[in-house]
């Protein structure tokens, strides 16, 4: 079980997710996510007969499977995650022959005790939503479980400012054998051609600099964050004179994680998995709220 567990967490690094926040789910249960696999893979044939699917005009049989994730928690009260994966088979090719996969999506809520505790008891919060594969089957997969659980998705942004703490607490994080340089992408405004600038910084240097800002180990002050991003902007602008302050972040690539202003996310190291999912269910939360 253990090392089945540990495969699917596994199967979630190095992949690009992209994000959604969603309200609480209407009498979903944990105890039935067959049926859920059977339902979906019903409402998939069936948007497929109106032509919205996505091979149109070939028989490709959708197979759905839905299963749990219970070590991505961040503590007991947190529902255990749910993994929803679409594979495709051909009805010519041997039952037996290798599906492959399309699409995958997964909900989690990681430390949001304090939304599950004031919902009534009906409701499920797993306020985060990852999805990896074509949008159209997103969208699909979406709508089945708004109709289903009277639930609402929305695309989660992450803000500059979110980025910011993003790159302040990676760098913060021991990580073994050489890492990757740490990189931030900034985006030129009100231009007329779009430009964007990459900044890479050496990871040693970086925590470097980060263990003189932060006061106290394992906190984080947003005043700490503002001041690790001016001593980058102004070591930047001492070499090329250009102010990265008027300019928006766009990325963040670190050893950890990267992520995107689009609602992007790449996590590289299963040791800090449930770390970033905490601060993305946080963002995913204060959307909903």
């Amino acid at each position: 079980q253990g090392n089945a567990d540990a495969q699917k967490i596994a199967f979630l690094l190095r992949k690009q997710w992209t994000l959604y926040s969603v309200t609480p789910l209407y009498r979903f249960s944990e105890a039935h996510l067959r049926d859920y696999a059977r339902l979906l893979s019903a409402f998939i044939a069936a948007e497929k007969q109106k032509g919205l699917a996505v091979e149109v005009g070939v028989e490709l049989d959708i197979k759905v499977a839905v299963s749990s994730l219970p070590d991505l928690k961040g503590s007991d009260q947190d529902q255990a995650a749910v993994l929803v994966q679409l594979s495709l088979r051909s009805p010519a090719s041997p039952k037996n022959s290798e599906e492959k996969l399309v699409w995958s999506g997964w909900f989690c809520c990681v430390s949001g005790d304090h939304l599950s505790e004031t919902l009534p008891e009906d409701f499920t919060c797993l306020p985060l939503f990852l999805a990896n594969g074509a949008e159209s089957y997103t969208s699909i997969v979406g709508s089945w479980f708004q109709k289903t659980f009277d639930c609402c998705f929305r695309r989660l942004a992450i803000s500059p400012l979110n980025l910011s703490w993003m790159a302040a607490m990676w760098t913060g994080c021991k990580v073994d054998k050489t890492a990757s340089a740490i990189e931030l992408v900034f985006s030129v405004p009100c231009l007329p051609q779009p430009l964007d600038i990459s900044y890479a910084i050496h990871p040693e240097d970086a925590k470097a600099l980060w263990d003189t800002v932060q006061k106290t180990p394992g906190e984080i002050t947003q005043e700490e964050v503002d001041v690790f991003m001016d001593c980058l902007y102004s070591h930047f602008h001492r070499h090329f004179k250009i102010h990265l302050s008027a300019t928006k972040l766009v990325k963040v690539s670190t050893a950890i994680a990267s992520a995107h202003c689009d609602g992007i996310i790449k996590f590289l190291q299963s040791q800090y998995l449930t770390g970033v999912l905490m601060l993305l269910t946080e963002l995913a939360i204060s959307q909903i709220q």
